[in-house]
C-alpha cells in the first residue's frame, strides 16, 4: 500500500469516526460515504503515480534524462492535483455535502 493511499485511508477513517462519535443522526451513512471517497482518492492517486512512473520511464528511453525529468514533473503535478481533488471530495462526504 502506497503512502498516499494509506494516508487517504487513515484520514477517511478518522473523519468517519469523528462523525460517528459526534452522535449525528446520519453518522453511519456519512462514515460509509467518507470511507468510500477516501478509498477512491487513494486508488486514483496511486493510479496517477503509476502512470507518472511509466511516462517518465518511457521518456527516459526516448529522450534521455532531461525528457524523463520533464515527464516526471508533469506527472507529479497531475498526481498532486488528483490528490487535492480527492481530498475535497472526501471532506465534502464527511460533512454530508
Amino acid at each position: 500500500m502506497t503512502i498516499a493511499r494509506r494516508t487517504a485511508l487513515m484520514a477517511a477513517v478518522f473523519v468517519a469516526l469523528a462523525g460517528v462519535a459526534a452522535g449525528e443522526e446520519s453518522g453511519a451513512t456519512r462514515a460509509k460515504n467518507t470511507a468510500k471517497e477516501g478509498a477512491k482518492t487513494g486508488g486514483r492517486t496511486a493510479r496517477e503515480g503509476v502512470k507518472t512512473f511509466g511516462r517518465a520511464t518511457g521518456a527516459f528511453f526516448r529522450g534521455g534524462p532531461s525528457a524523463a525529468k520533464k515527464a516526471w514533473n508533469e506527472g507529479k503535478a497531475k498526481t498532486k492535483a488528483t490528490a487535492k481533488a480527492g481530498r475535497r471530495a472526501t471532506k465534502n462526504a464527511a460533512h454530508g455535502q
